[in-house]
């Protein structure tokens, strides 16, 4: 079984972040692999350890630096790497397009494993445009998944709490939630290990794919400022309330007046 793992290489969510010319970070801040891949690349390490021969292959698209997070992918467990080189921020569009040209020039996916969205962009595009491109059922936002008999079952977070079942026929895609795992960070071992591992490097030009009639791009970054008021509300616990509702409901008017 072929388990193929998209990961990203993105800013650490504790940097911070300075914003550079219109639409541009400073990338001086440390890099590590989407919290949400972690989850991703355990599942696949656990599925893995389930079926006879199968192997774990961890792929991204990214500058030079994503080898990293490659690294990363394989001391976790992944048994090898292929990383997609360019100095290029391709969109959703590009990105699926590439992972596509270059799992297939590596071989069959059984399944493919992502996180169900990347913490820098949150774009909740780039696995769904790959599964259309591989002609794959997808299923994202997983907190359970099973494998049998060449299909896997899955429930998914939707909103209010709620979960939908989902069962789909492989070859699919799964984009992986934080409730699904605990993701088992490795062990110096293990990362040395992980240093001896195959990690194929791809020009993104080599792989000729067809560029998209229509493109995403970002014009413009801005921080996230956000303008507090803080005020203090005195009286009696029973004046205290009314104010608080009053306030609910007239100037934050997030309680109906009715």
């Amino acid at each position: 079984m072929n388990i193929y793992v998209c990961v990203k290489h993105v800013p650490d969510s504790a940097a911070k972040i300075t914003i550079t010319g219109n639409n541009q970070i400073d990338e001086s801040v440390t890099f590590l692999m989407n919290p949400y891949d972690e989850h991703a690349i355990e599942e696949a390490a656990r599925l893995k350890a389930q079926v006879v021969e199968a192997e774990v292959i961890a792929i991204s698209l990214g500058k030079a630096d994503a080898a990293n997070t490659i690294q990363s992918a394989l001391a976790m467990g992944a048994d090898r790497g292929i990383l997609v080189t360019t100095d290029k921020q391709p969109d959703s569009l590009v990105t699926a397009r590439a992972l596509k040209a270059a799992i297939e020039q590596d071989g069959r996916p059984d399944i493919i494993f992502t996180g169900k969205e990347s913490i820098d962009s949150e774009g909740f595009q780039t696995m769904y445009r790959l599964a259309a491109a591989m002609d794959m059922p997808a299923a994202s936002g997983v907190e359970s998944f099973a494998l049998a008999q060449g299909r896997v079952r899955v429930e998914c977070d939707l909103e209010a709490g709620t979960r939908s079942v989902i069962e789909m026929p492989l070859p699919c895609v799964i984009g992986c939630g934080k409730g699904l795992n605990k993701p088992s960070y490795p062990t110096l071992p293990a990362i040395i290990k992980a240093r001896k591992k195959e990690v194929k490097q791809i020009d993104l030009q080599s792989l000729k794919i067809e560029a998209p009639a229509g493109r995403i791009e970002i014009l413009e970054l801005k921080p996230a400022v956000e303008a507090r008021h803080p005020q203090e509300v005195k009286g009696t616990p029973e004046e205290v309330a009314a104010e608080l509702v009053r306030i609910l409901k007239q100037e934050a008017k997030v309680i109906s007046e009715r």
